[in-house]
């Protein structure tokens, strides 16, 4: 065979070999996390292997950083910048209200995981029909896990609350906050550690996971806990529409096959193992757990149930059947419990 020959089958061989990767798309994900954040750090590269495993290849996932404040990643997808991120509900006051629907306290102790699975599968049922995602496709639905209050000085019961300043986030807190007569100021996670050290507010109301991500623990030794929380948090994980004009209809299918209950529960995991992990660092730091007495419950309890008629009666204008959404989330909590959990499928801890 001639060396020219041999040079131009050669060629022929290599391009055909790169075809695949010339032709494979992006998801290009926008994440607001800091890089240690469990969703950067479990859920996008489990979910990058998943793709990759289920469009053999053709589909893979990118994640970019700091494209935007948390608040505008509804507009980045929306808008094409980035093609999914993972949104907080409260961080867009007034454009949701059917999303509250998993945070109000429940009085009762549940992983994040089964609460995200059968957030996923109460939103599909009765919440979707409200619009409020509008512009970007839902393909996972997200819970945190219980929100408690920390505080820089000890606090025995409710009453010990009021008057003070602690960071909300939106959403039921800011309503169960005004109701405890506690003065709600508005930070980002990350803002908690400094606003605290300087005295600007009391403590937070935060997930356990934040005493080791965002430092709490150095700042706010004090923790006050109900069961199941004193509340919970809404998330999504949003694709932009236009983006599955890019991949084959076998690939869409292919990505849908491990997006919705996987992906929820994907991020409910996420949530539980930092938690866990917030936990054992604020056993480390010293932090003093107290938790909530029965007259304390009771109030809280007297509280929720006032914070579920209102949003019953918002949530009616959107066409939600609070009683029945409600219900079927519980539900299917109880399913979620008994299925198989998700832990064997993460590929990234």
């Amino acid at each position: 065979m001639h060396h020219a020959t041999r040079l131009l089958l050669g060629a022929a061989a290599a391009l055909c070999l790169s075809a695949p990767a010339l032709a494979q798309t992006t998801l290009t994900v926008s994440t607001w996390g800091g890089p240690n954040h469990g969703v950067n750090t479990i859920v996008w590269p489990t979910w990058k292997a998943w793709i990759e495993e289920a469009t053999e290849g053709r589909v893979t996932l990118d994640v970019v950083h700091d494209m935007g404040p948390p608040a505008s990643q509804m507009d980045i997808v929306a808008d094409g910048i980035a093609d999914a991120s993972w949104i907080f509900h409260a961080h867009m006051a007034g454009r949701f209200l059917a999303t509250q629907l998993p945070e109000f306290p429940t009085f009762e102790t549940f992983s994040s995981e089964d609460a995200s699975a059968a957030y996923w599968h109460t939103h599909r049922e009765h919440l979707a029909q409200a619009d409020e995602h509008r512009g970007v496709d839902v393909v996972a639905m997200g819970v945190h896990g219980p929100g408690q209050v920390f505080t820089r000085d000890a606090v025995a019961d409710l009453d010990g609350l009021a008057g003070l300043r602690l960071r909300v986030g939106g959403g039921v807190m800011s309503g169960l906050a005004e109701a405890l007569g506690v003065t709600g100021v508005a930070l980002p996670p990350t803002g908690v550690y400094e606003a605290t050290s300087q005295g600007v507010v009391d403590g937070a109301m935060l997930t356990l996971e934040s005493l080791r991500s965002f430092r709490v623990a150095e700042v706010a030794p004090h923790t006050l806990t109900v069961d199941g929380g004193f509340y919970r948090g809404s998330f999504a994980i949003v694709v932009n529409p236009m983006f599955w004009e890019r991949v084959s209809a076998e690939d869409r299918q292919a990505i849908e096959s491990v997006s919705g209950e996987h992906l929820s529960r994907l991020f409910g995991y996420m949530m539980d193992v930092s938690d866990e992990r917030g936990v054992a660092f604020g056993e480390e730091q010293g932090q003093a757990t107290q938790a909530l007495d029965e007259a304390g419950i009771a109030r809280l309890q007297e509280i929720t149930a006032e914070l579920i008629a209102t949003w019953s009666a918002d949530v009616a204008e959107r066409g939600i059947e609070s009683e029945v959404a409600l219900e079927h989330f519980h539900e299917q909590l109880a399913r979620a419990a008994e299925a198989e959990g998700i832990a064997a499928r993460v590929v990234a801890h």
